[in-house]
């Protein structure tokens, strides 16, 4: 009887691995398939194969014929500010490089620096975005109600990160980008409005002896308060970690580990969204009474945000064995990465308002810090480790490795160190 239980699950074990083998040659047999059809579609279209499309090809391509309705589209762009000189005239020219060259029309950048220009002045009003609200809710909130506030917020920027997976790539073949960044465009300014009409006003608060509000503040008194350098360091890993990794890193990990296709990935990523989205909605309805019983922003931290580091392990050791269960996993990682989110408006409850503002800009300087570094670093380890001779997978969790370690570390100098001049 043991004899043949071992034998069953020898044969269990070995079926398990053949089913998953079975799985992955049809998800890529799948692959092959429509690229095929894809391939043989274009082939068609150039020379075709049946015998009545040949001749009507030919038919349309005889001269005279030729000019009514031809498969091949000359594009003429009119150019009436570019002139030439034809006898005693000046004429407007017509441009034809579209006709070979498709999609040259797309881009209003000029090169790398335009680009650079326009994200510069995106990343501008996004940093305006976050830091208007956080300051504002410090000044027209109590502690619970900015708890909520901020986490609100959040759960309104999961929103904007759902609408950016699926429903993009639904629209991006119907309309293209440009008009969905035009209709963006419109949003923010119909937003702008709505804040400029329904938003409270800004009292300035009254000058202690004579001097300016905020004369004294400055951004030294931020960085040289213990309570500030107490959360820098998981501001910087695990928040900027959570952006980086959610942002950027999650579709690789489930294309290259994983062995997602791209269209299963754009799903799993929508998901993952979806589940913050709920998250930091639930964070908003429990922070009030969390804060009525006594629970502050370091002691849900110091209690909730030790699970990512368990479930980032799972995710890295599990590797290629998660397979489908990598979009949940992850989506369970970023979910308890969300105990961090509370130490922003905490880091500005920590200080007087007068300076409430420039801490909430200096720890949100040190949140994208660590995204920049999260993102270009882990980017920068696979492909060290490849360079090692180490293959792609395991590249891929060595970073990870890498990265959970300083998450950890900035977790532990948490713990350590103590904010004894924190300010009121």
């Amino acid at each position: 009887l043991d004899a043949a239980a071992s034998r069953l699950a020898e044969t269990t074990s070995k079926t398990k691995v053949a089913t998953k083998e079975y799985d992955e040659l049809i998800v890529a047999m799948e692959k092959l398939t429509k690229e095929e059809s894809r391939v043989r579609a274009s082939l068609e279209k150039i020379q075709p194969s049946s015998t009545i499309s040949s001749m009507k090809r030919s038919l349309m391509e005889m001269p005279i014929i030729d000019g009514f309705n031809s498969h091949l589209k000359i594009v003429q762009d009119w150019m009436p500010k570019l002139r030439q000189t034809l006898g005693m005239a000046k004429i407007a020219r017509f441009d034809r490089c579209r006709t070979c060259h498709q999609n040259i029309d797309k881009t209003l950048a000029g090169g790398f620096p335009a680009l650079l220009g326009a994200r510069v002045l995106i990343g501008a009003g996004v940093s305006a975005c976050l830091m208007a609200p956080l300051t504002g809710n410090r000044r027209w909130l109590d502690a619970s109600t900015q708890l909520r506030a901020n986490s609100w917020m959040l759960m309104t920027g999961s929103l904007g990160m759902v609408a950016s997976t699926l429903p993009v790539q639904w629209l991006v073949p119907l309309v293209g980008w440009r008009p969905l960044f035009w209709g963006l465009a419109v949003a923010i300014v119909l937003a702008m409005a709505l804040i400029a009409v329904r938003v409270p006003g800004w009292t300035s608060m009254a000058p202690a002896s004579g001097s300016s509000p905020g004369a004294d503040a400055s951004y030294a008194q931020v960085w040289r308060n213990a309570y500030f350098r107490r959360m820098t360091p998981i501001g910087f890993f695990s928040y900027g970690g959570l952006i980086a990794m959610q942002t950027l890193w999650a579709v690789p990990w489930m294309i290259k580990v994983a062995g997602y296709s791209g269209e299963q990935a754009a799903k799993g990523l929508f998901w993952i969204n979806v589940a913050m989205l709920c998250t930091f909605w639930t964070w908003g309805m429990v922070n009030p009474w969390l804060v009525r019983r006594g629970f502050s922003a370091e002691r849900l931290i110091t209690w909730g945000l030790p699970s990512s580091f368990v479930l980032l392990a799972i995710v890295i050791a599990a590797g290629d064995d998660l397979s489908t269960l990598a979009t949940p996993a992850f989506a369970l990682y970023c979910m308890s990465c969300s105990f961090v989110s509370l130490a922003q408006p905490a880091v500005g409850m920590a200080f007087p308002q007068a300076l409430a503002g420039r801490a909430l800009s200096a720890y949100n300087l040190v949140i994208f810090a660590g995204v920049f570094v999260v993102q270009w670093g882990i980017g920068l380890l696979i492909d060290g480790f490849k360079a090692l001779g180490v293959a792609e997978v395991a590249a891929y969790q060595a970073a990870a490795g890498v990265f959970l370690a300083c998450c950890m570390a900035s977790y532990a100098y948490f713990l350590w160190a103590k904010p004894h001049n924190q300010g009121s």
